[in-house]
């Protein structure tokens, strides 16, 4: 089955950045996880590409933003998460 492209935008050293990664890990997603610990450029990219001010870790779904950890944490336990990275965005 198909799976979107997902991004994971992490820090070193952050709890829930690695709560994210756990999470999204032990559901069976595929991510590629983008360190933003050394460019803080990137941060101002993402909250353009957002719309609003993000913090990592952020999750993208074909380049399209999803939400932090809070946000995709509600999601996979809803189902909604699966829903989205599979049929429809």
């Amino acid at each position: 089955m198909y799976q979107r492209e997902m991004v994971l935008y992490t820090r070193n050293r952050s709890l829930r950045c690695w709560r994210a990664k756990r999470l999204l890990g032990r559901a069976g997603y595929r991510f590629e996880i983008v360190d933003a610990t050394a460019d803080p450029g990137v941060l101002d990219e993402l909250s353009e590409a957002a719309h609003r001010e993000v913090a990592p870790p952020y999750v993208f779904v074909d380049r399209r933003p999803v939400g932090g950890l809070g946000t995709v944490r509600e999601l996979v336990g809803s189902g909604r998460f699966e829903h989205l990275l599979r049929d429809n965005l």
